[in-house]
């Protein structure tokens, strides 16, 4: 004890803790550092909301090259006391339903890709000990937390974060559940939404750039000034997500600013048209949208899914909700979605894929 107190580096609140690293789902990831200040401040809000205490038992499998898994599964446990139910890997479905079912923990956190094979694998009653519930790091399809909800009986909370905010900025749970939102701003953490042309604050309900401040945002960027001065503007985080608030203060995320496409002079929603061609296809089949360059309009929509089905009666009933600019040009059918090690869809990998299956096909 004398030695380890005498030689430990102690550290200021505003050091580095980790340095981690974007998914790189869209771009080349980014080395994010952040602090003991932006962990511990982003553990104690998530553990407010959700009154995490050491009588808990997480499930801890998400892995940590990932903030969620580092952060919620891992420091969050630690913080507190609570004890982890570790397992290493989230993608063994039917051991991991077991464990859960055996070893009852109260908390599982995961992504909705994960979550759909727990779905399928496990049994009526195998997940009655949980009382935390929550899926982050992708949208969580209304036919998941429905089955959850059938199945288990249990509400599965959506929230919505960044590898630069320690992660988690917004989240449903107790008592302030709205589904299909992204929840409320953590205690401690202001949300912004700003309009992406003028800069100025959008009104309530109109869709900006998601702004975000409180100790939960990153240092910055390792060795890249001119990234982070380009994403912390004035204290304010840029998430490059776009998003608007409603009137009860809860947050609707409309997806990347990356995932909009300009066609025909108007901007277009890659995850809108995405969510209505879910709600309208069978059960087990997945969906992602992507564009890829066109001669003509500059872009063009390409919807890949699992399995193929009648794109004649599916353009039909698209058509009923969604303008022209936005129906799909082609489906493309892929056996499997490509995913990142955090179980997040890759979408770099897709669109390549789907420009190769494009061409050959030329």
């Amino acid at each position: 004890g004398l030695l380890t107190r005498r030689f430990m580096e102690k550290g200021e609140p505003d050091d580095n803790i980790v340095v981690l690293f974007t998914s790189g789902s869209e771009k080349e990831p980014k080395a994010v550092q952040l602090t003991h200040r932006n962990i511990a401040s982003n553990i104690e809000s998530f553990c407010k909301v959700f009154q995490i205490s050491e009588g808990d038992r997480m499930m801890a499998n998400l892995p940590l090259f990932h903030v969620f898994g580092l952060t919620v599964n891992f420091w969050t446990s630690i913080y507190y006391g609570a004890t982890m139910v570790t397992y290493a890997n989230p993608t063994e479905y039917q051991t991991v339903a077991n464990i859960i079912r055996d070893d009852k923990p109260t908390i599982l956190v995961s992504t909705p890709s994960f979550f759909q094979g727990y779905l399928r694998r496990s049994k009526e009653g195998d997940f009655e000990s949980l009382r935390v519930v929550v899926s982050g790091a992708d949208k969580c399809p209304d036919a998941l937390r429905q089955g959850y909800l059938n199945k288990h009986g249990v509400t599965l909370f959506e929230g919505y974060g960044a590898t630069e905010t320690s992660p988690v900025i917004s989240v449903n749970y107790p008592g302030y559940n709205r589904p299909g939102s992204v929840g409320r701003p953590l205690p401690n953490v202001e949300v912004f939404v700003e309009n992406y042309e003028t800069g100025e604050k959008c009104e309530t309900g109109d869709v900006g750039r998601i702004m975000v401040r409180g100790e939960l945002v990153m240092k910055g960027y390792f060795g890249d000034l001119e990234e982070t001065a380009m994403r912390i503007r004035h204290g304010w985080y840029d998430t490059g997500d776009m998003g608007y608030l409603d009137e009860g203060g809860f947050l609707w995320h409309s997806g990347r600013l990356k995932r909009f496409v300009k066609i025909g002079g108007e901007m277009v929603s890659l995850v809108q048209v995405e969510d209505r061609i879910e709600k309208l296809l069978p059960d087990g089949v997945d969906c992602c949208v992507v564009e890829i360059p066109d001669v003509k309009k500059g872009a063009k929509i390409i919807a890949v899914i699992t399995e193929k089905i009648d794109e004649k009666d599916l353009r039909k009933r698209l058509a009923e909700e969604l303008p022209n600019i936005a129906l799909p040009s082609q489906y493309v059918v892929m056996e499997s979605m490509p995913e990142m090690g955090s179980g997040k869809i890759d979408f770099r990998a897709v669109t390549d894929q789907v420009q190769d299956q494009l061409l050959d096909g030329e």
